[in-house]
């Protein structure tokens, strides 16, 4: 086992420097392939068709089908990278028909009269701000929750934006998404734009020191875990009872663009999915639009039947 430690470890390089990964996603296969190395030193066959079968036997009796397709994806990857390098002669998941039935959820997603409410509590804690510092962060915050809701942007792609990604005078943020995938968002709403001016202006040199565009008190980057201080905080002073993470803003804005008719390849690229399989959950959730839509405008509803 040695040998695949040796190659898992090169795999993993591979992810950070070559493909740009996420550093979370490599964390991931870090996890799934290191506790594929041990399974694979418990009785295993090796890398061989019966191995990668006694290994995915083992899983199911560990997981359930949502974890065992994420493990079995991480491992078939690292595989395809090992054909690649001629490490192994025939990648074994070559011959292996694996279909995994995993329960489809719908994205959870924050009613706009709660969005609106959340909004509105951060504006209120600017405007009773007693000192600078209590405005400052209340700008933060502010422009923190209107660029999620306006763009879509995932909480990682946000707390690493640059300095330079974000122009203003343009109006449009330079995201780097998943794989190094870069794409462009525009910010056409006066008010958000607003928002983003005033926080760059009362953090411009906290900025500068930190080098991204979204800092923290000690003029760092802002953290996920501090993004999602910031959702709780204006929930709770808002009355909102339910949970509401930074993604929930993402799945928001798909969702809600798709209920005003925006055609779903547009929202593709706005959110950055390379499949259109990705983003064509949120028709699931829209439906409700289309069952209001239907009742009001349908012409049938103009027909009287005798």
């Amino acid at each position: 086992m040695q040998d695949l430690q040796h190659w898992i470890s090169q795999y993993l390089l591979d992810c950070q420097y070559q493909k740009g990964l996420d550093p979370k996603t490599i964390k991931a296969y870090r996890i799934d392939l290191t506790q594929f190395s041990v399974l694979m030193g418990q009785g295993n066959s090796g890398l061989t068709r019966e191995g990668i079968m006694k290994y995915i036997s083992d899983l199911h009796q560990l997981y359930k089908p949502k974890t065992i397709r994420r493990k079995i994806a991480s491992v078939k990857a690292f595989c395809g990278y090992l054909e690649y390098e001629e490490i192994v002669a025939e990648n074994p998941f070559a011959r292996i028909r694996l279909k995994l039935g995993v329960p489809s959820i719908l994205p959870r997603t924050i009613p706009l009269p709660a969005i609106e409410t959340i909004l509105t509590a951060a504006y209120q804690m600017k405007e009773t701000a007693k000192t600078s510092k209590q405005r400052d962060a209340a700008l933060r915050d502010i422009a923190v929750l209107e660029l999620l809701f306006a763009t879509g942007i995932r909480v990682s792609e946000l707390c690493s934006l640059q300095c330079s990604d974000v122009r203003l005078d343009e109006g449009e943020i330079k995201i780097y998404g998943k794989g190094a995938k870069e794409r462009f968002v525009q910010i056409a709403n006066h008010d958000v734009l607003e928002a983003l001016f005033s926080y760059r202006e009362a953090y411009k040199d906290a900025m500068a020191l930190a080098g991204t565009f979204f800092v923290n008190r000690l003029c760092k980057p802002l953290s996920d875990q501090s993004v999602r201080g910031i959702i709780n905080k204006y929930s709770q002073l808002a009355g909102e009872e339910n949970h509401i993470t930074p993604h929930m803003f993402r799945h928001s804005f798909a969702t809600l663009l798709l209920d005003e008719g925006v055609d779903i390849r547009y929202i593709q690229k706005l959110l950055g999915h390379s499949s259109i399989v990705t983003t064509q959950i949120y028709t699931h959730v829209a439906g409700k639009k289309q069952r209001d839509i239907l009742s009001e405008k349908h012409p049938r509803n103009k027909i009287h039947s005798m």
